[in-house]
């Protein structure tokens, strides 16, 4: 039997899945953590802490499919690496960390991501890495000439893996424009970039890669990281690493033009394939990749359900039956009562700070259904702020499919989130298993590609 694992390195949680060739889930485990704020508006996670859940994960997964097969593994077909998109990761020639890691969360580099959409005629968001890079060129940082290899989360664990400074296409998308015909960095924006910084990207970030290709194999000193029981062998080949976007998008099947998906946990962004480039660039909009290389409108909201969890645990904690009574019993406009889920900056609806709130009419209905169903359209509601402007655009999805905690309770969040985006709203039964499912499903198209099988939407059709 053929056995893919898949390890994503969420905001919350670092989560491991073992599949098996048809897509069917038979190990998970997972690692809390939490990032944690810096001044000037910078979030961050310790890269020990990451190591040290890389490996915490894997073992959890390993236990459990050892408690239900007899056995821990000791080989995989094929194994991926996912973790949350964009951020700044800089090293020197000795692979020593210059700053800490800015995740995506970080609201430092508004203005050099305003300088950057004006100077390279396309939209660069202030979480994108090449916008961070820049930030720290206008700010005068000391350590930004010893920069010899800069990446993401994704690119960093899976260097330490396999000793590959390689990306797959849709995390290489958030740290600097990739051009649709060859699939690399953009050649005109990274001279533009040259000459205003003196820095060439090519020399520095990973080197892009689409889905199927090989991005190496597990070393001896990748295998003791992932697993330091020593059962796990060395040699496994790896897909390239991606970004959560990535995986979003091969986990709802979501790879095609016309077809998008939502995506919900820390923040929440839609995904939707274009079929043509925008007509302008909104700042409302990223444009980056599906794994295997074609442009993507995406709607990235920093805030999800942080928030909504807050008042979940309030009143009392089941998360699936407040849901339920928030969609049975709520009334249409939550009962009077509205609600914002910006308990950080939120750079979408021009939010600089922490603005969570709920406030109510005089004659509101309040009800703990109204309140939850308040606090849910909350989650969704900047997100349709910007897909109001892909439907001016034209390249609206005829539909969307949702993936991520927030839509195991089927039938809630879909319903919600439907009624907000007035198109349809789909899940699928691996609606929860999020990310990991997704960069394990990538690593066994690497295998099938190995074996001659053909794309990436092709194979994702038979799941």
């Amino acid at each position: 039997m053929k056995r893919f694992l898949g390890i994503e390195l969420g905001s919350t949680r670092i989560k491991a899945v073992v599949i098996d060739a048809n897509g069917e889930t038979l190990a998970s485990g997972s690692y809390g953590w939490e990032n944690k704020p810096f001044p000037n508006n910078v979030w961050t996670y310790d890269l020990a802490d990451a190591r040290k859940g890389l490996a915490a994960a894997y073992a959890a997964c390993a236990d459990d499919y050892a408690a239900k097969y007899g056995e821990c593994p000791a080989r995989f077909d094929a194994l991926g690496i996912s973790a949350m998109m964009h951020g700044y990761l800089v090293f020197d020639k000795a692979m020593k960390q210059l700053s800490p890691f800015r995740t995506w969360r970080s609201t430092n580099a508004a203005k050099a991501g305003a300088e950057l959409s004006v100077a390279l005629d396309f939209n660069v968001p202030i979480r994108w890495s090449v916008a961070q890079l820049y930030q720290s060129v206008l700010d005068g940082e000391a350590h930004v000439k010893d920069i010899a290899f800069q990446t993401t989360l994704a690119g960093y664990i899976h260097f330490l893996l396999t000793g590959k400074r390689v990306l797959g296409l849709d995390d290489a998308s958030g740290m600097f424009p990739i051009d649709s015909a060859t699939k690399a960095y953009d050649a005109k924006m990274v001279a533009v970039f040259k000459e205003k910084t003196g820095i060439d990207v090519t020399a520095i970030f990973p080197e892009p890669l689409p889905a199927g290709a090989d991005a190496g194999v597990l070393t001896a000193e990748g295998a003791k990281l992932l697993d330091p029981s020593g059962t796990l062998g060395a040699g496994i080949p790896l897909c390239p690493p991606e970004g959560d976007g990535g995986t979003g998008m091969v986990a709802t099947d979501a790879v095609r033009p016309g077809t998008g998906n939502v995506s919900v946990g820390t923040s929440v962004f839609a995904m939707t394939v274009l079929d043509r480039s925008l007509r302008k660039a909104y700042p409302e909009i990223d444009v980056v990749m599906t794994p295997f290389g074609d442009p993507v409108a995406m709607v990235h909201c920093n805030n999800g359900c942080g928030e909504l969890d807050k008042w979940v645990e309030l009143f009392g904690g089941d998360y699936a039956a407040l849901l339920c009574e928030a969609v049975e019993n709520g009334d249409a406009d939550c009962g009077g009562i509205t609600a914002t889920n910006w308990i950080g900056a939120e750079p979408l609806a021009g939010v600089e700070k922490p603005f969570p709130y709920l406030t109510h009419t005089a004659e509101a209905h309040l009800t703990r259904a109204n309140i939850i169903r308040a606090q849910l359209k909350a989650v969704f509601a900047t997100l349709a702020k910007g897909m109001e402007l892909l439907r001016a655009e034209g390249v609206y999805p005829i539909s969307l499919t949702g993936h991520g905690g927030l839509f195991k309770t089927k039938g809630v969040a879909e319903k919600i989130l439907s009624e907000m985006l007035d198109i349809p709203v789909y899940t699928r039964e691996t609606a929860g298993e999020g990310g990991a499912w997704g960069i394990a499903m990538l690593a066994a198209y690497f295998d099938c590609v190995v074996h001659g099988d053909g794309g990436l939407s092709g194979f994702l059709e038979r799941f």
